[in-house]
């Protein structure tokens, strides 16, 4: 499978910034072409990749004032390997986080789900069960929105899915976390955000949004919530989104069905 990816990122810079650029495919991956540029006001800017967790590449650009454009692309073919855990992962990925309460959400869980005991059924059984109490609205839910909020709701983007789900089978005891990706097949095309439980010995994709093939994603960045995942994060100065423009292609866009346990390869 060949999956082409990529993103254009246009900032107003109105103090001098410090950006980090969660937009790369993760280093599990080897793509066989992949460009990274930043420029303000047409001039290139020096950038350095800091590594983060489970393969995860940040770009990391200081810059003055001025229009900033940063823009990535790649080629990826063929498919990676899961990645693994490690016990602290799971430990990490069982407890409550910012966006992601399943402490508050426990009792649900174990209301809505107890006595399923095959993996693939209960995925898909929360799956189904937060695709159809959820309503997707874009622009409908706050950055600082986490799981009971969105619950609460009933609506949201793919972030408050993913946050609803993970707290969920976090609150099952089921170790799960946040990925955002590519996603060939996507509308409206952007950045997408899926989740992962750990069954057996892998990461399963979880996506109650069922707006792309689980198969075709490639992945960018992976944590706890929302907070580990942004595409851009501002750690100094003061940088206005101005226009964001993805990209995510397959040769092929298979079929998904839900109740198939599928891993982000």
């Amino acid at each position: 499978m060949q999956r082409d990816v990529s993103s254009r990122i246009v900032l107003d810079i109105t103090e001098p910034a410090d950006l980090i650029f969660a937009i790369a495919a993760a280093d599990q991956y080897e793509p066989s072409q992949e460009i990274f540029t930043a420029t303000l006001d047409g001039t290139s800017l020096d950038w350095h990749v800091v590594s983060d967790a489970h393969g995860t590449r940040l770009h990391r650009v200081s810059t003055g004032t001025g229009r900033l454009i940063a823009e990535y692309s790649a080629t990826v073919t063929g498919q990676a390997q899961p990645l693994p855990a490690t016990e602290s992962d799971l430990l990490v990925y069982t407890r409550p986080s910012r966006y992601a309460e399943s402490d508050a959400l426990g009792p649900t869980a174990w209301a809505e789900f107890q006595g399923i005991n095959d993996p693939a059924e209960l995925l898909a059984s929360v799956s189904s069960w937060v695709g159809t109490r959820l309503q997707y609205v874009s622009g409908s839910s706050l950055p600082t929105d986490g799981a009971t909020r969105t619950l609460l709701a009933r609506q949201g983007v793919c972030r408050d899915y993913v946050h609803l789900s993970v707290a969920l089978l976090r609150g099952l005891n089921i170790p799960a976390r946040m990925t955002s990706a590519y996603a060939p097949g996507l509308t409206p095309m952007d950045f997408h955000a899926v989740a992962e439980a750990w069954i057996g010995d892998a990461w399963r994709v979880v996506d109650a949004t069922t707006l792309a093939p689980r198969s075709t994603l490639v992945r960018i960045a992976t944590g706890r919530d929302a907070a580990d995942t942004a595409f851009l994060t501002v750690a100094s100065g003061r940088a206005d989104l101005v226009e964001l423009t993805v990209t995510a292609t397959a040769d092929a866009l298979p079929d998904d069905d839900i109740t198939q346990l599928v891993s982000l390869t």
